[in-house]
């Protein structure tokens, strides 16, 4: 495990806007007991408990950061908000693959601490302390209505998609904007424990989403 507060590490630097991209997509399972709210409000209103705490997972299908390919890289974060998610004062731990080389973990936390620019860049605003930052093995599996990460004893999350009327389609809230992509599926937490980091969170039966992700920034 890397020291995530030292000045010099990647998610502490000042903002350095770089040319990535990611596409893949991003699923999480948190303490609210019905559908996120924030997904419709934007972070405006308060999660159903009045905080948020989350682990949400990636897993990116094509990217690069600066010509550094990030294609088939797993990602997973632990996520722990006082309050409404728009004010901020977020804790966030990393854990990237360890199949990445240097320059992919490197770029990776760039991107998700907001450093990179672009579409995550609202991190910077947003993410108050980064707790920790890890190369793990993180293991994603996407099967039919179902998915699930695993970071040996830390994460173990699996979640299922909502049914919806048309048989073998789930419910889906689509065309909004919210900063992970405008269309989340909806779904509920089946096993989901988090423990790490003094956090101690099982999310079984909660809310849950899953969310295709096209998320990119430019240098320029």
């Amino acid at each position: 495990m890397l020291d995530a507060n030292t000045e010099s590490h990647p998610m502490r630097r000042a903002k350095q806007p770089a040319n990535w991209a990611i596409k893949g997509e991003l699923f999480l399972n948190c303490n609210c007991t019905v559908f996120c709210p924030c997904v419709v409000s934007l972070g405006q209103h308060p999660p159903t408990e009045g905080y948020c705490q989350t682990w949400m997972a990636i897993a990116i299908d094509e990217g690069h950061f600066e010509g550094e390919t990030l294609a088939g890289i797993n990602v997973a974060l632990l996520v722990d908000i006082p309050g409404r998610m728009s004010e901020g004062n977020w804790k966030v731990a990393v854990y990237v693959d360890d199949s990445a080389s240097d320059a992919a973990y490197e770029g990776l936390l760039k991107i998700l601490s907001g450093v990179a620019g672009g579409t995550t860049g609202l991190f910077t605003m947003l993410v108050s302390e980064i707790i920790g930052a890890e190369r793990e093995k993180v293991v994603i599996r996407r099967e039919g209505n179902r998915r699930s990460v695993e970071v040996g004893r830390k994460i173990q999350g699996e979640i299922e998609m909502i049914p919806g009327a048309t048989p073998g389609e789930p419910v889906v809230m689509t065309n909004t904007q919210y900063w992970m992509g405008p269309d989340v599926i909806a779904a509920r937490g089946l096993k989901s424990r988090v423990r790490d980091y003094g956090r101690v969170w099982d999310f079984g039966g909660k809310s849950a989403e899953i969310c295709a992700i096209d998320w990119s920034g430019s240098a320029s």
